[in-house]
């Protein structure tokens, strides 16, 4: 995962080197972007050895470099695309103003201005000017659009005050950036199976049945559990999606590979997840040659695909130490009804059930709005959340049954 660290202008900049050793040791790719004011306090050859990479100092290149490499003048754009996430340390009263009012005349917040991850501040400042007015309408109002703020310590400042304004101790930002992320380890010494995406059922050489399922579901939990430390498997139909970093990915394409896929490697899981749309039925008998257009209506006989979820459930009422299994419900009615059926015939331990006519909700989209079925008869609701923030939720309630089933 990358992050940008922005360094702005205060005594506590030299802080941001222990910082930056801190965030390595959760394998995060860090770039680092220092304001002018934060040059004054450490060198960027001091980042730039740290992690490798170039030091953005400024918005634009020399004028000859702008000119032979368009991409430079538009940087700032390119890093708002590649980060998963914007750190300021030490954040200034200064940035602050900007940040709150929009203002980009420099790369840094430019760059905040550019980029849709999500902003941790962690501010640094004098006590009066922490206190001012000013300065709390800012952090006000950059919470209420979602910011994240490492509340400064108290204690002695450097100009010799006492009071809040101290940068947030280095493993509180820490913290607070792995819990944005969703770097929580709390999944270590785990085997996490995921299945995902559509499967697709060979009617001739040519034509196949399969389902709208974009699979960003499923992708979406195999990345929470491996930022949470497991080991993850990810059995995959067929989708345009990049495989999630850190994960042992396994390309299927028919419910029967998705089938056998999932079979040998559930016998090592701790917790098997079932997000795939798995086609329920698949054509009789496959045509070994292309069924030609005619005048006359063309009957299909369709046979029923293996329920790989009902069979791992079976199995797992079978086993001693029980694997958690999850299944996923895409239902247009009776949604309560649906899930709880399905809880019970398939032996799952939730069932994670959402109405795929609601927006924001349906198939191919970032978000989801679903509703957890658990096997001890809580339904619990969930808003409409990005996907990422549904999958985490999901991981969050198996650990809570891990915990209670020991």
């Amino acid at each position: 995962m990358k992050i940008a660290l922005g360094i702005t202008g205060g005594v506590a900049a030299y802080k941001a080197a222990e910082l930056v050793r801190r965030l390595q040791q959760e394998k995060l790719d860090i770039q680092v972007v220092m304001t002018r004011a934060a040059r004054e306090f450490i060198t960027p050859l001091t980042f730039a050895a740290l992690t490798g990479q170039k030091v953005i100092t400024e918005m634009f290149g020399p004028p000859d470099a702008a000119a032979a490499n368009v991409e430079s003048a538009i940087e700032h754009i390119a890093v708002a695309q590649r980060i998963d996430l914007l750190l300021v340390a030490p954040a200034t009263a200064d940035i602050l103003g900007k940040f709150a009012h929009g203002v980009a005349d420099d790369f840094l917040s430019t760059l905040y201005l550019a980029t849709k991850a999500p902003v941790i501040v962690a501010p640094a400042m004098n006590v009066n000017m922490w206190e001012h007015p000013a300065t709390q309408a800012n952090l006000a109002l950059l919470r209420a659009r979602g910011v994240h703020v490492a509340d400064p310590d108290e204690g002695y400042l450097a100009c010799g005050m006492t009071g809040a304004g101290r940068l947030a101790a280095i493993e509180a930002i820490a913290q607070k950036v792995c819990s944005v992320l969703g770097l929580r380890h709390d999944f270590e010494g785990q085997t996490v199976v995921v299945t995902a995406g559509p499967t697709c059922e060979d009617l001739d050489p040519v034509r196949f049945l399969t389902n709208r399922s974009s699979g960003k579901m499923g992708y979406a939990l195999a990345e929470a559990a491996a930022r949470r430390g497991a080991r993850v498997v990810l059995v995959s139909g067929p989708t345009d999606l990049p495989v999630p970093e850190a994960v042992d990915w396994v390309p299927v394409r028919s419910t029967e590979e998705m089938r056998h896929a999932v079979r040998e490697r559930a016998a090592d899981a701790n917790v098997v997840i079932m997000a795939a749309a798995v086609a329920d039925y698949r054509p009789a008998a496959k045509q070994t040659q292309k069924l030609k257009r005619g005048d006359q209506p063309l009957t299909l006989e369709l046979e029923p695909t293996p329920d790989i979820l009902a069979e791992l459930g079976r199995d797992a009422v079978q086993k001693t130490s029980r694997r958690t299994l999850v299944g996923f419900a895409a239902e247009t009615r009776q949604l309560a009804e649906s899930a709880r059926s399905k809880l019970a015939r398939k032996g799952a331990d939730i069932i994670v059930a959402n109405d795929v006519t609601q927006e924001g909700a349906g198939f191919d989209t970032d978000t989801n709005i679903v509703t957890l079925f658990l096997r001890d008869g809580r339904e619990i609701p969930l808003p409409k959340l990005p996907k990422f923030d549904v999958a985490n939720r999901v991981l969050d309630h198996v650990l809570e049954i891990q915990k209670t089933s020991r």
